[in-house]
């Protein structure tokens, strides 16, 4: 499973960005998309329609993670052991609530969540795209 980072949620409803290919790419891999609710905060922050709500959720499934007790104890161990980085707040939240879903992050701003790499987070990578087939060796004529 995939957890979408805000821009990732942002992106996918900019036709032809690199964010919406990414995610095409993932789908059509077969790959499970979400959010932590974390992120669909943000999202839901805007501006957004109800359109492009309506779209973000229908590309993720519904699949609105929730925040509890164990991700903020988490989150909070995140932000202390990656040096309690003011502006880091809301990445230990979403790495936190991936991290114990089993997810990987996909995120525009990957320097932001390297920290907690060493903490068991996973990076997204966007799918490898298909290459078109060799041409097949030449036939040798005699």
């Amino acid at each position: 499973m995939i957890h979408l980072d805000t821009n990732y949620l942002i992106g996918l409803l900019v036709k032809a960005s690199p964010e919406a290919a990414v995610v095409d790419g993932w789908l059509g891999a077969g790959q499970t998309l979400a959010a932590s609710t974390i992120a669909w905060t943000e999202f839901l922050n805007g501006p957004v329609t109800l359109v492009e709500v309506t779209q973000a959720e229908a590309v993720i499934g519904g699949r609105i993670i929730p925040f509890g007790q164990p991700e903020a104890v988490m989150a909070a161990d995140l932000f202390n052991k990656t040096g309690r980085r003011r502006g880091s707040r809301f990445d230990c939240l979403i790495a936190a609530t991936a991290v114990l879903a089993h997810a990987e992050v996909a995120t525009v701003n990957q320097a932001d969540f390297t920290p907690f790499q060493a903490y068991g987070l996973k990076l997204a990578t966007p799918p490898t795209t298909a290459q078109p087939p060799a041409a097949p060796p030449p036939v040798a004529s005699s």
